[in-house]
């Protein structure tokens, strides 16, 4: 059957021609079809159309059998129809609306509220006030109500009293004219005046009273619709208005398109003041920034920046973005503000630019490294010099590649020393081996104390760095490039405790476990405390971030704090800081195996921010990292320096003579500081003499009548005195009276 279109006369209508099949029109060839009455019957919304606008085919069957032609209702009916009961509900939700303001107003519900508010607030101070609010409005009310009672009685006497005035007034005001006018008949006339008054009110009443009542009815609705329409919530799904485009939404997060997202974001208050008619102030308006789109606006009463973030991903769903993609925060100084930066579609997905440093060259400790990228596409430079890190993630959200970036980078620098303890078996670290001082993996007992070793000697080394530096510039002194060019013991130092939720928690339930996890956080805080000054920076790794595997008080030290993707916002603010979850600043939303290398990071720039970091290959086939550690390695040679993979621990000697080692420390010099003679000998053997101080150094000596004496305002060891000693030790070598390796 051949089919004709006619929409050239009738754009909106479908014509559906139902058949009677007949001898001429086979059963099988009917498509849409009814059998109807002979002769067709009119029916409401049906449409008889005109002859000259139907095929030839069609009048032949129309000749053979009675059509009813029917036309479909067109869009506007319907919409028409949702418009009409749209409004006319706006009516009585007006009315709902202003019954509601009056009851507040009235009533004690607001002071109810602010009551149960300050209760739950536990501000008992505000709870007592609005309790006394409420008492003091409830009397009011109470007053109010009973003048209402009272009122009819008061309006009858003073109705009363007023036209008994009123005609005193007035025969009064006709004798003193009939008295005047001579004539007797005027002493009524003002009453018959007032009479007519009466009259006349009383027709203009009956006569537009229904126009008055109609008017007053007229205006009393059009306010209760407005009402209802600015301040209703409610409105039936059906009657709800058809918009012409439902998933054209704008890209750009412009002000239209961000007042669109938090008007259907979902949450009461906000929706309540929308309703309100409330309008946002832009503190800032929406521009370009990087590679996204950045804008501040301030929030209404009852709407904090928490609530925002935590619908966070229903935002991002109304921008068109991924959660990733958007960030609502609160500024610091900004309370009430709602910084929000919107990324490009897809920016926060794509690949990371290469390392700056990958193929050519050098770096300063003292001037920080670059290590990743902000979401506007910036670089983000990882400091050294007085920093800490504290780096936290799942497994496969990527930690390894920013620790990376921090290592490499420091290998560029020649002067910078490098230890990396890794509880775990972890192969990450192998390819720089030869650019390391000391590298030591696993999880077995010896690299649990070898990693306990390093702290101590950490802990000594930093107070013998900070002696050092008050010796040569006061307490304000500390670590400068000079300086450490002209002092190898105040040489930059990076350690690095990856799997570090193994050193702070004890292996089993044993007095001794758990007091090796006690001694593990004691000195782990105190070297982050101290390291500031001293050039020494230490990286803090794990995947668990919570208070067994993690002090406190290291995440509260750390200086720059990373988290990567984190399972629960108690893991986030463990790492970033308590309260920064509520702030918008999360981790939580990063999903492992997804946003490998992104990050939120506080620490890299004045407020905490998203990066990325890049990402630096050693996998099958692609080794970036060895060409980057071999550059390091002829680096430090052509400096004049050696690195060697030194062993983690330096084994002690079979036979240690400390009173041997003090007189070859002072050499040819008459005499040397006490500090001095310590930083030698820890230098001479780490493992012996790293946890020596002053007082076991004297108590050491004092047994030879060698110890130390003040002169010229410190502390200092007399060669003579400590070769005396020896010499005399010698000569007595094979008595009992003189006391061995170790004893003090």
């Amino acid at each position: 059957m051949t089919t004709h279109d006619h929409t050239e006369h009738h754009d909106t209508d479908r014509t559906v021609v139902p058949l009677r099949p007949t001898a001429h029109t086979a059963t099988d060839d009917v498509v849409d079809a009814e059998v109807v009455a002979e002769e067709p019957r009119p029916t409401f919304g049906t449409r008889r159309l005109p002859v000259p606008h139907i095929s030839e085919e069609t009048r032949l069957r129309l000749a053979e059998g009675a059509v009813e032609l029917r036309r479909t209702s067109a869009p506007y009916v319907q919409t028409g129809t949702k418009t009409v009961v749209r409004h006319a509900l706006y009516v009585p939700a007006g009315a709902a609306v202003v019954a509601k303001r009056v009851r507040d107003t009235r009533g004690v519900s607001r002071y109810e509220r602010m009551l149960q508010a300050a209760e739950v607030a536990g501000d008992w101070d505000k709870a007592a006030e609005w309790e006394e609010r409420e008492a003091r409005a409830k009397r009011e009310r109470h007053q109010r109500r009973m003048d209402w009672l009272k009122a009819p009685t008061h309006l009858a006497k003073a109705v009363a009293i007023s036209s008994a005035a009123g005609i005193g007034l007035l025969l009064a005001l006709g004798v003193v004219l009939a008295v005047a006018d001579g004539n007797a008949g005027m002493v009524l006339e003002p009453i018959g005046a007032a009479i007519d008054t009466v009259r006349w009110l009383w027709w203009f009443g009956t006569a537009y009273g229904a126009l008055l009542l109609t008017g007053s009815l007229g205006l009393g609705g059009l306010y209760l619709w407005d009402q209802g329409r600015k301040h209703s919530t409610w409105q039936p799904r059906w009657a709800a208005p058809v918009q012409a485009n439902p998933e054209e939404r704008d890209l750009v997060p412009d002000e239209g398109a961000i007042v669109s997202a938090l008007r259907e974001l979902g949450y009461a208050p906000l929706t309540r003041a929308f309703k309100e008619g409330w309008q946002p102030r832009w503190v800032s308006p929406t521009t370009r920034v990087g590679r996204g789109w950045h804008t501040q606006l301030l929030l209404p009463r009852q709407v904090p920046v928490e609530e925002i973030a935590k619908r966070k991903h229903v935002l991002a769903h109304n921008l068109l973005r991924k959660p990733i993609e958007v960030w609502p925060t609160e500024p610091k100084d900004q309370p009430g503000v709602l910084d929000l930066w919107v990324a490009d579609q897809g920016i926060l997905t794509g690949p990371v630019d290469p390392w700056p440093l990958l193929h050519e060259g050098t770096t300063d400790y003292f001037k920080g490294v670059p290590v990743a990228v902000d979401v506007r596409g910036e670089q983000v430079t990882g400091q050294l010099m007085a920093r800490n890190y504290l780096v936290a993630g799942i497994m496969g959200s990527g930690k390894s590649s920013l620790v990376i970036c921090l290592l490499l980078g420091a290998m560029l620098d020649p002067l910078v020393d490098i230890d990396v303890h890794v509880l775990a078996y972890n192969v990450d670290y192998d390819p720089m081996t030869p650019r390391l001082r000391s590298l030591v993996k696993g999880d077995d007992e010896e690299h649990i104390e070898a990693a306990m070793t390093r702290l101590r000697e950490l802990a000594s080394e930093v107070s013998e760095r900070g002696r050092i530096l008050e010796a040569l510039g006061g307490e304000e002194a500390k670590v400068t490039r000079e300086l450490a060019e002209a002092d190898t013991r105040l040489r930059p130092t990076v350690v690095v405790f990856d799997e570090v939720q193994e050193l702070f928690t004890p292996r089993n339930n044993s007095k001794d476990e758990r007091q090796r996890a006690e001694e593990a956080k004691e000195l782990a805080l105190k070297v982050t405390k101290k390291a500031r000054k001293t050039a020494i920076t230490l990286l803090w790794v794990t995947p668990d971030a919570d208070a067994t595997s993690l002090p406190r008080g290291i995440s509260k030290t750390a200086s720059n704090r990373v988290a990567f993707a984190i399972n629960d916002h108690q893991g986030n603010d463990a790492i970033l800081g308590t309260g920064m979850h509520k702030r918008g600043y999360s981790a939580t939303t990063l999903v492992a195996g997804e946003d490998v290398g992104t990050a939120m990071a506080a620490g890299f720039a004045k407020v905490p921010g998203l990066i990325r970091s890049h990402y630096v290959r050693k996998e099958k086939g692609v080794d970036e990292i060895t060409p980057v550690v071999e550059r390091a390695v002829a680096l430090r040679e052509q400096a004049g320096l050696t690195t060697g993979p030194a062993p983690a621990v330096v084994e002690p000697a079979a036979e240690v003579d400390p009173l041997a080692d003090i007189a070859a420390v002072l050499g040819q010099q008459p005499r040397m500081k006490t500090r001095e003679v310590l930083q030698h000998l820890t230098e001479r053997n780490r493992t012996v003499y790293g946890d020596w101080t002053p007082q076991r150094l004297t108590s050491y000596l004092d047994d030879y009548d060698a110890a130390p004496y003040k002169t010229e305002g410190a502390m200092q060891v007399s060669a003579a005195r400590v070769h005396e000693a020896l010499t005399e030790r010698d000569r007595d070598h094979d008595g009992d009276t003189e006391p061995t390796e170790g004893d003090d």
